[in-house]
């Protein structure tokens, strides 16, 4: 380690139910972004349950830095049709425009959940994208994409990537079908566009274990200083149901990406964001500590240096061994038993960071926020 130093120099909550006592509201898979203006925009998931059909994704502002945030508000209307709930991630492009990417569920059955706990394959999905030129107040879309391999399931698990060309990379992993049909196998890919979404017809494979029965899942992906790729990844025992050390992968030219390796990491659920000064930094959900962590790094060559790390959230019960994966059940319950995770990061200005996450705290699931400064 170096003489980097991490500390959170402020954090507090973006929402936490107001009113637990008169109705079940938990949040889940918070995303951040930050527009040309400084306002900071956040999207959230809201429901009952992780599986239940009231789960939408709700979008909230702040113009003060994060230190107020305005009243939840839906972010689109359901579609007509078939009986939909959805999960949508967001980022802000070069130019300000809003887009997000995400997933429509398809609920014909209202007494079937969203993950099958026989097969561990997801109900009927599409993946969709939306966009926002005003700021978040109104969304065209959402736009299904037709992805150019066959899940049949897809997970929602990152907002949309942004290339140097202009190009977009929707970063995701096929996923087994409700019957457990995985044509493709579970493996991390990147679906890429180079029209603006109209359409997404080629894929980039980010990391494949399959084989030899690892999941890589919950992947993080960022382009760094010197234009190259690099993505970690939750890398998932299926047959033990536990998890094994973080991997990474790194693409020089954008197509191909290298076999994964451990970057030394104990970790679950790992989002990265590349620095003004071209260091990395990842927060994830830590399987060997309570809580959640940030990590700094330099990627030397192909080698990920470690830098320097502090703990970013060690809220208690919830942070210990029961808000992870161990193998105590099927693998989808205990997915749907976690009690921490899913962070997403903007840089505000060189070496501070604003973070959001979502936890369990007194029974009820929040999304908090958490400013980290590099030095």
């Amino acid at each position: 380690m170096s003489d980097t130093t991490l500390r959170v120099e402020r954090s507090g909550v973006v929402y936490r139910n107001p009113r637990p006592e008169l109705r079940a509201v938990h949040t889940w898979h918070p995303s951040i972004a930050l527009l040309p203006g400084g306002e900071l925009v956040a999207a959230f998931d809201l429901g009952q349950g992780p599986e239940s059909l009231d789960y939408r994704t709700w979008i909230s502002r702040s113009s003060d830095g994060g230190g107020s945030w305005s009243e939840p508000r839906r972010m689109f209307g359901d579609p007509p049709g078939r009986p939909t709930t959805h999960t949508v991630r967001i980022t802000a492009l070069s130019d300000g425009l809003l887009v997000g990417l995400g997933g429509l569920l398809y609920r014909d059955d209202p007494e079937r959940g969203v993950v099958n706990p026989e097969t561990f394959g997801y109900t009927d999905m599409d993946l969709v994208w939306l966009s926002s030129s005003d700021a978040a107040a109104t969304w065209e879309g959402p736009h299904i994409i037709h992805a150019p391999l066959e899940g049949p399931s897809f997970e929602v698990c990152h907002a949309l990537v942004e290339l140097p060309d202009g190009s977009w990379l929707a970063p995701t992993s096929t996923w087994k079908g409700w019957d457990g049909r995985a044509p493709e196998g579970m493996k991390a890919v990147a679906l890429v566009s180079r029209d603006g979404g109209a359409s997404w017809p080629e894929y980039l494979t980010v990391m494949d274990g399959y084989a030899d029965g690892i999941i890589y899942f919950e992947q993080g992906l960022t382009v760094l200083a010197d234009g190259r790729l690099l993505a970690v990844a939750w890398a998932f025992h299926e047959s033990s149901g536990r998890s094994l050390p973080n991997r990474y992968s790194l693409s020089a030219d954008g197509r191909t990406f290298s076999e994964p390796r451990e970057c030394g990491l104990q970790g679950e659920t790992a989002k990265l964001r590349t620095l003004a000064d071209g260091r990395i930094l990842c927060l994830y959900r830590a399987t060997d500590r309570p809580g959640l962590w940030a990590h700094v790094a330099r990627i030397e060559g192909d080698r990920w240096v470690g830098l320097g790390d502090a703990p970013v959230w060690q809220g208690g019960e919830a942070a210990g061994p029961g808000g992870r994966m161990g193998g105590g059940g099927s693998n989808a319950s205990e997915l749907a038993g976690l009690k921490f995770g899913f962070p997403s990061m903007v840089e505000t200005e060189p070496g501070k960071v604003f973070a959001v996450f979502w936890c369990q705290e007194q029974c009820i699931n929040n999304v908090r926020y958490a400013e980290i400064v590099v030095e």
